[in-house]
């Protein structure tokens, strides 16, 4: 099954890339995926192999599309930055800027969730539905590092399920900067007992609400989720910083 659509023969390259184009915006493609060859690429479009040739030079050219010598040609890595460079250096040595960073993910996913909940396709459903037996798979073998990335995987999800362009690639840029490490609240969260259940119970809940189909009821739960996920992180950095004060204090008196 191929995500391309044939084109008529006198259509232009600029076409061609438009297409491809759309198909990165919607988040089909994503960073990282490979294109098919030219050959299997002009087959799938109905085009002939200049056209397509020349449509992967453009695209390559504006950064979208990039090649690995002798690899392929893949998509690019496009998702934007919220913060510049100096300022994603200066957030992780600020506790508001956490709070902050959860409390914008704690409304913005909130309308995702229930944009989702009422925009979902069967498709959209299918999808959510392997995502969770793939979460429910990693915590039942507590593989802490399977279970996290799956719940990275579990919100990109639901920002496309929205189907509303600008929300997706701001969720996704959002959790770029988990990605890169900029906030680690996830990962301390787990050694927290009881927060691996938690929050798998909560993911649980938002999938059972947008899989329904109520929008307010996934909105509300997507909501609840990241206000948990902002209380346990206050509380790990107040545990962290009484530790930090304690051992001060120790090795003060050790001397």
């Amino acid at each position: 099954m191929t995500i391309f659509q044939q084109v008529s023969q006198d259509r232009s390259a600029d076409e061609v890339a438009h297409q491809i184009e759309g198909l990165i915006l919607e988040g089909v493609l994503r960073p990282g995926d490979q294109l098919p060859g030219e050959r299997e690429l002009a087959t799938e479009l109905g085009i002939s192999r200049p056209v397509v040739r020349e449509a992967i030079e453009t695209l390559v050219a504006s950064h979208i599309l990039h090649r690995r010598q002798g690899d392929g040609t893949f998509v690019g890595d496009i998702i934007g930055q919220v913060f510049s460079d100096p300022i994603a250096t200066l957030l992780p040595h600020h506790r508001k800027a956490t709070h902050d960073y959860l409390e914008y993910r704690r409304e913005v996913e909130g309308i995702a969730a229930g944009m989702a909940a009422e925009r979902a396709t069967g498709y959209d459903r299918d999808m959510l539905h392997q995502c969770i037996e793939r979460m429910q798979s990693a915590h039942e073998r507590q593989d802490f590092a399977e279970e996290a990335k799956v719940d990275l995987e579990f919100h990109s999800l639901i920002g496309e399920m929205a189907h509303n362009l600008v929300l997706l690639h701001t969720l996704r840029s959002c959790y770029k900067l988990l990605s890169e490490g900029i906030f680690q609240n996830r990962s301390r969260l787990y050694e927290k007992p009881g927060a691996r259940q938690a929050l798998f119970d909560q993911h649980m809940a938002i999938a059972g609400e947008i899989q329904a189909g109520n929008r307010e009821a996934a909105s509300k739960a997507a909501r609840d989720h990241m206000s948990y996920v902002m209380e346990k992180s206050l509380e790990l950095d107040n545990e962290a910083e009484r530790e930090r004060i304690s051992s001060l204090r120790f090795k003060k008196r050790e001397h």
